[in-house]
């Protein structure tokens, strides 16, 4: 059982914070913001994020205007269940990155008293819905969308267009390969893509 394995103590403060949206929106500094808050409280605080994320540091989590916070990597979502330790709030960056058990680790995190704070896009870079994303939303008790700024017009931006010509799902990168559109302006960008 999960808590005998942990030592955690059940309790009824648990639950299930998200925080979501296109790249450049300020996820990461979001969730940084609010880790730091319960660090300053003197809460037990643990930070993972997944192994493939190697983009500013190996140790820490890095939002894109370089603020940062330690992290542990992992490989997989039930690691983080081996190595909470005795954890109050329990951060995770970068939650679409992670195999579909990151919806249950989050879940019995949760279940067991402990606050968890989530960051991860909501939309890959075709517009859809960016898995397991979608289960977390629907399991949070608190949802933040946050939004960038449409590089070519300045409206709100929701999509993180792709820039490159990958066609995979997964693809690591910045400024380099991604800008954030919105609606209007990745419409366009996307029609074009497709006539030519």
């Amino acid at each position: 059982m999960f808590l005998e394995n942990t030592h955690i103590e059940a309790s009824s403060s648990g639950w299930i914070e998200v925080i979501t949206g296109s790249m450049f929106s300020g996820k990461t500094e979001e969730l940084i913001r609010r880790l730091r808050r319960a660090q300053i409280a003197q809460q037990a605080v643990e930070i993972f994020k997944p192994q493939i994320d190697n983009r500013y540091s190996a140790t820490e989590i890095v939002s894109h205007d370089a603020k940062a916070i330690k992290s542990t990597v992992v490989s997989s979502s039930k690691e983080i269940l081996k190595i909470i330790g005795n954890a109050k709030v329990v951060g995770i960056d970068e939650a679409q990155f992670f195999d579909k058990e990151i919806v249950d680790v989050c879940n019995q995190l949760a279940n067991n008293g402990i606050r968890v704070i989530v960051a991860g896009l909501d939309m890959d870079f075709m517009g859809k819905p960016f898995e397991p994303m979608p289960q977390l939303l629907a399991v949070a008790e608190y949802v933040t969308k946050v939004h960038a700024i449409c590089i070519r017009c300045g409206n709100l931006a929701h999509f993180s267009h792709r820039t490159s010509s990958s066609q995979n799902v997964i693809e690591i990168g910045e400024k380099d390969k991604y800008e954030p559109l919105c609606r209007n302006c990745y419409n366009k960008q996307t029609s074009t893509l497709k006539t030519n």
